[in-house]
């Protein structure tokens, strides 16, 4: 009897949690995934820059983000698609894979995620940042630390340049993710998509990261450059790199659109018919994009 009385017990705790709105479900897998893409990436970041290059460098951060994205894309992938950043998000939008409906929501719960992931860096290495420079946290100049939170351009790049490289290198992101996902192409073991496309991450952070770091996703750039506003770097991170900021939210949105149409272009719609059987199976490969 009290057996029977702890197991009602328990589902009817599990029943109160559980979130019927399937939407809801997929906000608060956006949001989570987006958040551990941030404390686990920025983080990388954040101990090469803090320990002046001891505790990691440029290859760390590359492969480092790029584990980020491969965890998060796992813990979010199987309930909404773990997209983790607007442009993805809106590019399967253009494509018809998500609802046009799904898509403010989508962007809201990936800024409050990278919001959050920033904070938990910040609260992990609050000493370290306190140590660093005499608790000064700047944007500019060698002891600079905003630069682990959003991405700020090179020295040398100008806002046209630094654009056109924001829309080329999330046009390649999208350009990879679609056909990573398309099962009539090469087709990947089910499962294994998220390890690929953090492989794909590392080939673009490896060619085209020095500009500007790399973000190809407005999220990931905007929510950490709020956080750091908020939290003692001050409106500096808007105005720094000539008024920088606008750039990696604009940018990838384009850019995304590009890269996916580039490949439904040139390789996706040249695909022949297939049997429905075969179609089903297809279709069931599209997880990751949550169609």
């Amino acid at each position: 009897e009290e057996a029977k009385m702890s197991r009602k017990s328990k589902r009817s705790l599990k029943e109160k949690l559980s979130l019927k709105n399937s939407l809801l479900k997929e906000a608060l897998s956006e949001f989570l995934g987006t958040l551990v893409l941030i404390a686990l990436g920025c983080g990388c970041v954040g101990q090469s820059v803090l320990s002046r290059g001891e505790h990691g460098g440029p290859m760390m951060v590359t492969v480092g983000f790029a584990t980020a994205v491969i965890v998060a894309v796992y813990v979010s992938g199987g309930v909404s698609g773990g997209h983790i950043n607007p442009a993805v998000s809106f590019a399967m939008c253009v494509t018809r894979r998500l609802k046009w409906t799904k898509l403010p929501i989508y962007i809201l719960a990936q800024l409050l995620g990278a919001f959050v992931g920033a904070a938990t860096v910040f609260g992990i290495y609050y000493d370290a940042f306190m140590e660093f420079s005499d608790g000064k946290l700047e944007v500019t100049g060698p002891n600079a630390t905003a630069q682990i939170f959003a991405t700020y351009p090179a020295p040398y790049l100008s806002l046209i340049n630094g654009f056109v490289d924001q829309v080329i290198s999330t046009a390649f992101l999208l350009l990879g993710v679609f056909a990573l996902l398309d099962a009539r192409n090469n087709s990947i073991p089910k499962g294994l998509e998220p390890i690929a496309i953090g492989l794909l991450i590392i080939a673009i952070s490896s060619s085209l990261g020095m500009n500007s770091g790399c973000a190809m996703n407005p999220a990931r750039d905007l929510g950490p450059r709020l956080f750091t506003a908020i939290a003692g770097w001050g409106m500096e991170v808007f105005t720094a790199g000539n008024n920088w900021w606008w750039v990696p939210i604009v940018a990838p949105m384009l850019g995304s659109t590009l890269g996916a149409m580039i490949y439904l272009i040139c390789i996706e719609i040249h695909h022949s018919a297939l049997p429905s059987e075969e179609e089903n199976e297809a279709h069931a490969k599209y997880e990751l994009t949550n169609m």
